[in-house]
């Protein structure tokens, strides 16, 4: 099924599509994700888009079009997806021939709109101050609202009042979209396979806050340091190196280099009841890696390594107001050979560099979590 969303800013596109996403089994993206992916990419194509970009210009109908066209045809899509904000124009729209199914537009008025993005919880973008957000959404209505118009004398739209709960919008766009819904589930909606996505990175690389993310799509985590760093808690110890690297070699002597996988089995198991999908943050010892293998063998688990800069890591563990002092080439040493860390970064399926801002490190987590989930 091929989606598209439709809304001015703040209309909810983006809570209705990740919400449409799990419960279609579909991936979600926009043209901006899109456009930050390209743009990084060592080609032609990428640099046209960076300097496009950074030139703060428009990026022509036509070319957009080629992009989005060329990016959609990548192998994680090939059963479909949920486009957000794309197309933006009515050239855009007529060039565009992804023979979508659906297009789904949030009706909300600019009033509404407007107070909704003056109280969001999440951290402000930078273009959200009044005034830019009251012109993109003048410019919904002058280059966008002809895009509706063109889908629905095409019998492709689907008009949702997006005033209503987040709860009642989205059962009123799987109504539309003929999928029934019987005790809280999409009935055509159906995860095959076990997923285990296991991150792994030394100290400051960017694992938490990875872990965070997934938390915030809904995924749960697993952290197998929890178990140390609640031990020492427990026992008025202070977070330093040598009791953190004690106390996880007195593990690994009682229950061998799987350790935290073995203290860990249950609860991993017991999620896997409930969810088809979970994150582990914090696999150490290739052994550990093994262990799940032969436990969960039903499971298709990856290995997602965060890297990031020595420098930058140690900046970052510094600037931390818990566990600060828990830095330094010793500890890295430490995870890298007697916890035995450095095969299991080496294994890895994927490899995240977490050098720069939040957002494109969201982004490249983003890009993973859809080649892993979907394909």
């Amino acid at each position: 099924m091929k989606l598209v969303i439709l809304g001015i800013q703040g209309s909810g596109k983006s809570t209705q599509g990740n919400l449409l996403s799990r419960q279609l089994n579909l991936p979600y993206l926009s043209t901006g994700h899109i456009f930050r992916q390209i743009s990084k990419e060592k080609t032609r194509l990428g640099r046209y888009i960076k300097e496009t970009i950074n030139a703060g210009l428009l990026v022509p109908d036509e070319k957009t079009v080629k992009i989005v066209n060329e990016y959609l045809s990548r192998p994680e899509y090939k059963n479909g997806y949920i486009l957000d904000g794309f197309p933006r124009t009515l050239r855009q729209a007529k060039l565009f021939k992804n023979n979508v199914d659906k297009v789904i537009y949030l009706d909300v008025p600019e009033k509404e709109a407007l107070w909704r993005l003056a109280y969001r919880n999440d951290d402000a973008r930078e273009d959200e101050t009044l005034k830019a957000m009251k012109k993109r959404i003048n410019l919904f209505y002058k280059h966008t609202l002809p895009v509706i118009d063109y889908y629905r004398k095409k019998k492709k739209l689907i008009e949702i009042d997006g005033t209503k709960l987040i709860e009642e919008v989205n059962l009123e766009i799987l109504k539309n979209l003929g999928k029934q819904i019987k005790q809280d589930k999409i009935i055509a909606w159906k995860q095959e396979k076990q997923i285990i996505i296991a991150l792994v990175g030394l100290p400051g690389a960017g694992k938490t806050e990875a872990a965070i993310y997934f938390k915030k799509k809904g995924l749960p985590v697993i952290s197998f340091g929890k178990i140390i760093n609640d031990y020492i808690e427990q026992h008025n110890l202070t977070h330093s190196i040598d009791n953190h690297k004690k106390i996880a070699l007195e593990l690994r002597k009682k229950y061998g280099e799987e350790a935290l996988a073995i203290l860990n089995e249950n609860k991993i198991k017991k999620t896997l009841e409930k969810n088809k999908f979970v994150v582990i943050d914090g696999l150490r010892s290739f052994k550990e890696y093994l262990y799940l293998k032969e436990k969960f063998s039903r499971a298709k688990i990856k290995i997602v390594t965060i890297y990031a800069d020595k420098d930058i890591r140690y900046a970052r563990i510094n600037k931390r107001q818990e566990r600060s002092q828990l830095v330094g080439e010793e500890r890295d040493l430490h995870e890298l050979l007697n916890l035995n860390m450095a095969p299991t970064i080496a294994f890895c399926d994927y490899l995240i560099k977490n050098n720069f801002s939040r957002e494109e490190f969201f982004d490249k987590l983003e890009e993973v979590y859809r080649i892993i989930y979907f394909s």
